[in-house]
């Protein structure tokens, strides 16, 4: 389909209710909107916002789960002009906190709780907010409890109907496509989350190329099961559909059953997936009994594409992507034959530049050399009040350094080799070692943690500890599993922990820990113990 001529998210959107106005664009458990009933009630959510005082450049910060209003608040801050900023459903006090410090965010917008957590809770944990957070004004809250002084997200657009619907409209006009529209959270070399700077322009140019691949028509229906606050799903795989005249299915949570349901009821055409959610409608037991010959496309990784063709979608692809590069930088082809997509990650998307280097010299290698993948074009323009961390990333070139080691085959597809940082990758989900060693530090019997990833066949990698205890200090692996859990966000809690003595630590010949050596210790314990696990299950 014809790139859309909008390089804004207003004018996308005002565009495509022009063009397919009639047609289904968002289905979530509780409603259907149209792209014109679409554009109608983010005109309304604006008007609220704008009531409240958000105007151009004004961060508003966001924390729901997959549902409409997520979509609504995402485009309703952007007509105005402001930044979204979207705040992760897993996250606990300490990361709530961080986030919503470094990105200066005036206004947060919320539900009270989503499946198990309670985020009034949450921001009570904070303690007093004018003081912790002296920049964050306002709360808007949706749901059946409130922090104190909050709005109720009803009243918010009650409020709105003193505001002229002319106001928003010209607020909508004067966005340009250069203007930051998201900040999306990554983890980086140390102990903190850091905000991904994403464009109007960047979203819809990059956005459309990947729907290109997938083939997408506006007949094609996405079932988004991955959380909404993340890029794989605010920014690649709303656009890749809005930019097609598609339409989006929103799960509200992950239920590998209620995928299968959906994809049935809902005749969806395409799913973005991980390795644990194809594993999971895999293996589910009503998989054979429901009807998935809809289901076409979308995106996985190869080492499950065996699986995935067998229940039905031939024109699955892979990709290469980080949050810092909006969504994906290269894909397969959905109609190329089978074989070729599955062995890589695809070939670069339009208007992306992509590069092998020396690690330490930088210097371009020659193809099939394996090295540092480097990516000019749709990459981040920086990480949002970090200029340390920006400088380390992007060259004077604008040239953003990924850390992760790759190699070009003959055909020009990516091949992904593994990552110079330590960057542990659990479920498609970055998770920062310091992070998770820091929390463990905190518990009082803790005097070292060494974190790292170990291999793993459904997350591709689980969070491993060694942890040394201090001097007479008791504890087990179990209560300091608890004691992560109570003060982290769930992906981060480690899966395996062994307990070891200091001098056990393996060290480097200048007396560094040996991270390899720890993680091949951690992972032939993992697998130990999950073969013993598997024999206790099936004792034949």
């Amino acid at each position: 389909m014809e790139k859309p001529r909008s390089e804004t998210m207003p004018g996308l959107l005002a565009e495509m209710a022009g063009r397919f106005g009639e047609r289904n664009f968002v289905t979530d458990r509780e409603r259907r909107l149209s792209y014109a009933e679409f554009q109608a009630e983010t005109i309304r959510v604006a008007r609220g916002l704008h009531a409240l005082g958000v105007r151009r450049g004004d961060k508003v910060a966001l924390l729901m789960g997959n549902q409409a209003e997520w979509l609504l608040v995402e485009f309703a801050v952007t007509m105005l002009g402001g930044v979204l900023v979207a705040l992760n459903t897993w996250w606990r006090r300490r990361e709530m906190e961080h986030a919503l410090s470094i990105t200066d965010s005036s206004l947060l917008i919320m539900v009270d709780r989503y499946i198990s957590n309670d985020y009034v809770g949450v921001l009570n944990d904070i303690g007093d907010l004018a003081t912790a957070l002296p920049k964050l004004k306002r709360i808007v809250c949706l749901g059946d409890r409130a922090p104190a002084g909050a709005l109720a997200y009803a009243d918010m657009l009650a409020l709105g109907r003193d505001v002229p619907e002319s106001m928003v409209l010209e607020a909508a006009r004067v966005v340009q496509p250069r203007d930051l529209a998201l900040l999306l959270f990554t983890s980086g070399s140390t102990s903190r989350s850091k905000a991904a700077e994403l464009r109007h322009y960047g979203l819809i140019g990059n956005m459309h190329g990947i729907g290109e691949r997938m083939h997408l028509t506006e007949e094609d229906r996405l079932l988004l099961v991955v959380s909404m606050f993340w890029g794989f799903a605010c920014a690649n795989g709303l656009f890749a559909v809005m930019t097609h005249g598609a339409s989006l299915v929103l799960q509200y949570s992950y239920d590998p059953a209620e995928i299968l349901r959906l994809v049935e009821a809902e005749r969806c055409t395409a799913l973005y997936t991980q390795p644990n959610i194809v594993l999971g409608i895999y293996n589910h037991p009503d998989r054979r009994r429901r009807d998935l010959s809809s289901w076409r496309t979308g995106i996985c990784r190869g080492q499950v594409m065996d699986m995935v063709e067998e229940m039905g979608p031939k024109q699955m692809i892979t990709s290469y992507g980080l949050t810092e590069g909006y969504g994906n930088s290269t894909n397969a082809d959905a109609h190329w034959p089978s074989g070729m997509r599955r062995i890589g990650s695809g070939t670069p998307l339009p208007g992306n530049e992509m590069q092998i280097v020396d690690p330490a010299t930088r210097t371009p290698l020659p193809p099939g050399t394996p090295g540092e993948l480097r990516i000019r074009g749709y990459v981040t323009t920086g990480y949002y009040n970090d200029p340390v961390r920006t400088a380390e990333a992007i060259d004077a070139d604008g040239w953003f350094y990924t850390g992760d080691i790759a190699l070009f085959e003959e055909h020009g597809i990516l091949q992904f080799r593994g990552r110079i940082k330590e960057m542990i990758k659990t479920g498609g989900i970055n998770v920062t070692p310091a992070d998770v060693e820091e929390v463990l530090e905190e518990h009082p019997a803790v005097r070292q943690a060494i974190v790292v990833g170990v291999p793993d066949r459904e997350r591709d990698e689980i969070v491993a500890a060694m942890v040394v205890l201090r001097d007479g200090a008791a504890a087990n692996t179990a209560e300091l599993i608890e004691h992560c859990r109570r003060s982290v966000a769930s992906f981060k809690v480690p899966r395996h922990i062994e307990l070891v003595a200091y001098d056990e630590v393996p060290l480097t010949d200048t007396s560094k820990v040996a991270k390899r050596l720890v993680q091949e210790r951690l992972a032939s314990g993992y697998a130990a113990a999950q073969s013993a696990d598997s024999g206790k299950a099936d004792p034949a």
